[in-house]
């Protein structure tokens, strides 16, 4: 018995009018913010690379082309070693710490305790501090007779009184304290949002099977917003990292010696003070791949296990 003939195919739909003009449609929308993001994200970026390899002593000084010596240079620096070692302790401590007091205190701005909302403002005030204000501040608590000092004399710790800033031992740990007081409050705040939109239901089955506020908060607060702990993490490693030279340069400006030197200090020290453009930016540029590698490994190390 023959075989029966196989049917026809359907005729292809023809796209909807609407489908075929999205594409170009879109594509002109998103225009002016790929031309922003071109203009001032990307051209900077290749700015940076191309004034690394740039014999260049000054912004007003003739431009020459140096090659690979700038890198050598920063390499054979024993100062640049001295400010890696300093920037890599400054994550080590600053980054864990203030993740860890932003979400425990973020989880107890979720719960909405007593005047939650006064709570949230006053937590989140640092960071509507300006830099300079910050830099007063802490000044007036690290120095020989500020407010630190004060304080350990008036409970009987006066042989702890210590020039804070003014010694090689303690001065970046001055630094590292107004990193984490300044950030840990705005990271809070953005835990307890993110955290108010986990559903009520969760929260009252752990508590109907008697699990207290601390295994609430790690062991099921926190793993359903891992992800969102990742986002956060990889800021506040990037911010500490690029943007930590204005406390430095405020409180210390890199001393007593180099002993608060860090790396985004350095860039900032070399073009701005030293005006050697060429080192600065091949500094720059190494300081970049350290912060794009750390970024890498802070996505791997919280991406979802499913």
């Amino acid at each position: 018995m023959s075989a029966s003939p196989a049917p026809p195919a359907p005729p292809p739909k023809a796209p909807r009018r609407g489908a075929a003009r999205r594409g170009p449609r879109t594509t002109v929308m998103a225009l002016p913010a790929l031309i922003w993001y071109t203009v001032f994200m990307i051209g900077p970026i290749g700015a940076i690379f191309v004034i690394s390899v740039l014999d260049w002593p000054g912004m007003l000084a003739r431009v020459g082309f140096a090659g690979l010596d700038n890198y050598r240079a920063v390499l054979g620096d024993q100062l640049f070693w001295d400010a890696t070692r300093n920037s890599a302790v400054q994550l080590a401590v600053a980054v864990p710490t203030m993740v860890a007091a932003a979400f425990m205190l973020g989880y107890f701005l979720s719960t909405k305790p007593r005047g939650h909302r006064v709570l949230r403002v006053v937590v989140f005030t640092p960071a509507l501090i300006s830099a300079s204000a910050k830099a007063m501040i802490f000044w007036g608590m690290f120095a020989p007779n500020g407010m630190l000092n004060k304080v350990l004399a008036g409970v009987g710790l006066g042989s702890l009184q210590h020039a804070w800033i003014a010694d090689t031992g303690t001065a970046f740990g001055c630094v590292i304290a107004v990193d984490i007081w300044a950030g840990i409050g705005y990271t809070a705040t953005l835990y307890a949002a993110r955290l108010d939109a986990l559903p009520d239901s969760v929260h009252e089955a752990a508590e109907l099977d008697g699990a207290g506020h601390w295994r609430r908060m790690w062991r099921i607060a926190f793993p359903m917003v891992r992800d969102y702990v990742g986002v956060t993490v990889m800021l506040q490693f990037l911010w500490t990292l690029f943007t930590s030279a204005q406390n430095v340069l405020l409180l210390t400006q890199g001393g007593p010696g180099n002993s608060s030197t860090n790396l985004s200090f350095l860039v900032y020290q070399k073009a701005f003070v030293q005006s050697d453009l060429g080192y600065s930016q091949a500094a720059g540029v190494l300081l970049f791949c350290l912060g794009l590698a750390g970024m890498l490994l802070i996505r791997r190390a919280f991406r979802p296990a499913y």
